[in-house]
């Protein structure tokens, strides 16, 4: 055992599948495909009930989740995470049922929509997140009690490395991590009550930005640390890091050393020097001061010359979702060896000088790093790998 962290020495933890669902398509290779020609899911959508009567965000037709044929006993939520996660795992030889697999849900809001109809305390149950992931993990017939990983934007990564540091403990062989989250009145209100948002497409790190597009989706990976089950294709999750600035609420720390401290740790885990990284896929939320930590951060960590981009453009912000689809996207990116664009950007608005890449290019790197910031001061960093 390592005495530093109680984990088993060689102990190595790879995601073998994976599904994501957003209105570029219900599957990776879709949204890939689409995003790699830089098309977006992104349009303006009417709604009455909105203080602004409109806004641009990223919503799945709903006649494609009724498509499905899943149950109406189920919510909308439910239904992204369980098609999903279906998906994913019929590329794999494993199911929830066994006992050592565990199911980790990564979300902020969950099945908070349905209070928009009805009185909290009548849908106070439905609106547990506990209550969800156990409804979507009884559907496939969990084993073992699911987990939920709701801290803010960093949800998604935190979920990944919470099931990597799992896997590595010995306890569970396999891990199935879904991140998931519906567009919503109230999550759209309360980012309208902050003025984070947008009224036209979103422009992370870029001059002309004015806030973040919303978005809805839901990401599943696949882990394990069994190596029969992996091959070619497989992506080894490396190193990772967790920090809080603790700056403020919803603001981000002035400086970026705390997120820049992440990275640190997420290379020096990865045993990965900055030079040898193919891109950087930052949380880029295209708000003033998310983007302008993020800029410092990465100039502290010495990361400048690293092809940087944010994929919000495309997906919006899926919140708890958004570090789960974004990390499928780093990790097909790794397989088919590009560097995907940053959307929307034409000029720096950042303080620090970053090499943010605008067209698809190709790389013969084998590493990547993801990044995620979020309310609270929170931080994530991590290194996946390429075979």
């Amino acid at each position: 055992m390592d005495e530093r962290n109680g984990l088993e020495i060689g102990m190595q933890t790879f995601i073998i599948s994976n599904n994501i669902i957003s209105p570029l398509g219900f599957s990776t290779q879709e949204n890939f495909n689409k995003v790699s020609k830089g098309e977006s899911g992104i349009r303006l959508i009417n709604n009455k009930l909105l203080p602004s009567g409109s806004i641009y965000a990223s919503k799945i037709d709903d006649k494609q989740i009724e498509d499905k044929g899943l149950s109406d006993t189920y919510t909308r939520f439910e239904k992204l995470c369980i098609l999903s996660i279906t998906d994913a795992l019929n590329k794999t030889g494993i199911n929830g049922s066994e006992k050592d697999t565990i199911f980790i849900m990564s979300t902020t809001k969950g099945n908070i929509e349905l209070i928009q109809n009805a009185r909290l305390v009548s849908v106070k149950d439905k609106v547990s997140l506990e209550h969800s992931a156990q409804i979507i993990a009884s559907y496939f017939h969990a084993a073992n009690k699911p987990v939920v990983v709701s801290n803010a934007c960093i949800s998604g990564v935190l979920a990944i490395i919470m099931a990597k540091r799992l896997l590595e403990s010995g306890k569970y062989q396999n891990a199935i991590v879904v991140g998931a989250d519906v567009l919503s009145d109230f999550v759209v209100s309360g980012f309208q009550s902050l003025m984070a948002m947008s009224d036209e497409l979103c422009r992370p790190f870029d001059s002309a930005r004015k806030g973040i597009n919303l978005g809805e989706g839901a990401g599943t990976v696949v882990m394990t640390s069994n190596k029969a089950l992996t091959d070619k294709n497989s992506i080894r999750v490396m190193g990772e890091g967790l920090t809080n600035d603790a700056n403020h609420i919803s603001g981000p720390s002035r400086t970026g050393q705390e997120l820049a401290d992440a990275v640190s740790k997420a290379l020096n885990r990865s045993n990965i020097k900055a030079n040898e990284l193919s891109f950087i896929s930052a949380h880029g939320t295209a708000t003033m001061y998310n983007d302008e930590m993020e800029s410092k951060a990465f100039d502290i960590a010495e990361l400048n010359d690293i092809p940087l981009h944010s994929l919000k453009a495309y997906f919006g912000h899926t919140l708890g979702a958004a570090g789960v689809i974004e990390s499928i996207m780093t990790i097909e990116s790794l397989r088919n060896r590009v560097v995907l664009p940053s959307g929307n950007f034409n000029q720096s608005g950042v303080p620090k000088n970053l090499h943010r890449n605008t067209k698809l290019t190709e790389s013969d790197k084998h590493h990547a790093l993801k990044t995620a910031s979020g309310f609270g001061g929170c931080n994530a960093a991590l290194v996946y790998s390429s075979l």
